[in-house]
């Protein structure tokens, strides 16, 4: 049985530095990796797995199956952390009853946390992104959409040492993506094109729910967007730290219908389309969270 951990919304913020971490270090002539690189492509020991989920009673259990049966290259441990955004249906009994009767767990930590309130995927992943204790996190939707078999695919630019930040495309690579929307497909593609103009990136796919991050650079980072805004203010941000090595590989995508329980509507285009615009002008001084006062 793995370490399991219960909270409250109520969370301890640790002081952080000043300054964000350099993201690379000057090369090694003899190896081509900087040090920085080389101690990372050896010393990932964990993933933490943050899982926002906000009444997801009928696919949260389905979605830890699929995790469990992930095995990470080179033995890297799995930390999940669930944010439950004050669902209201029975998905916090899911959760419980998955965690205390599932055998066979290949999932080393677990960790559950409830919003008193609903708040906004967002702010689920706020919550999940400070307590994750991994080297490198990622945010897995509790929808079935993406897959976590593709871990390894993110993971492996950065066991390699190139990569401080991957984003999982779903328009590029040879993998199976479910049709569905026309529209939405023309939407996030200029989402995309807008959000790379002003951070100069040159990704194929900036809403993607599949991102992977150093964990010491994001959880460094300010981020004010509680609903679907954080994607293009968490690019925006990212894209302003010095040296960042930023990769994109491609993965599937199992897209949901409304009917089936999408939440993510034409308002919140609209609202990508402003925090691309907000945050545009961002200075990495202005990235950095402030120390909080003990």
């Amino acid at each position: 049985m793995p370490d399991t951990i219960h909270s409250s919304n109520s969370l301890i913020v640790q002081p952080v530095p000043e300054t964000l971490p350099a993201a690379v270090e000057q090369d090694n002539q003899s190896t081509g990796l900087s040090q920085t690189a080389q101690e990372k492509a050896i010393g990932i020991n964990r993933l933490s797995i943050i899982i926002p989920a906000y009444n997801e009673e009928k696919t949260i259990g389905l979605i830890l199956d699929r995790i469990n049966e992930v095995k990470l290259i080179r033995n890297i441990e799995k930390e999940v952390i669930i944010v439950n955004d004050c669902s209201k249906d029975n998905t916090e009994a899911a959760i419980q009853n998955y965690i205390a009767n599932t055998q066979n767990l290949t999932i080393n930590y677990f960790k559950y946390i409830k919003h008193d309130v609903n708040q906004g995927k967002g702010a689920a992943i706020h919550t999940g992104i400070a307590q994750a204790t991994g080297e490198y996190l990622l945010v897995q939707d509790a929808d079935l959409e993406y897959d976590p078999g593709e871990y390894n695919t993110l993971l492996k630019p950065i066991v390699l040492g190139s990569a401080d930040v991957v984003y999982g495309s779903r328009f590029m690579g040879g993998n199976p993506h479910r049709i569905l929307f026309f529209w939405h497909s023309i939407g996030n593609k200029f989402l995309t094109f807008l959000s790379n103009m002003f951070t100069n990136l040159n990704l194929t796919d900036m809403e993607t729910g599949y991102k992977m991050f150093r964990t010491d650079i994001i959880q460094r980072i300010s981020l004010d967007e509680k609903r679907f805004g954080f994607e293009p203010e968490v690019t925006a941000k990212i894209a302003q730290v010095p040296s960042i090595r930023i990769y994109e590989v491609g993965i599937s995508y199992y897209g949901r219908t409304f009917a089936e329980g999408k939440k993510i509507g034409w308002r919140d285009g609209f609202r990508a389309i402003y925090c691309i615009l907000k945050y545009a002008s961002i200075t990495t001084k202005s990235l950095i969270k402030q120390k909080v006062k003990n």
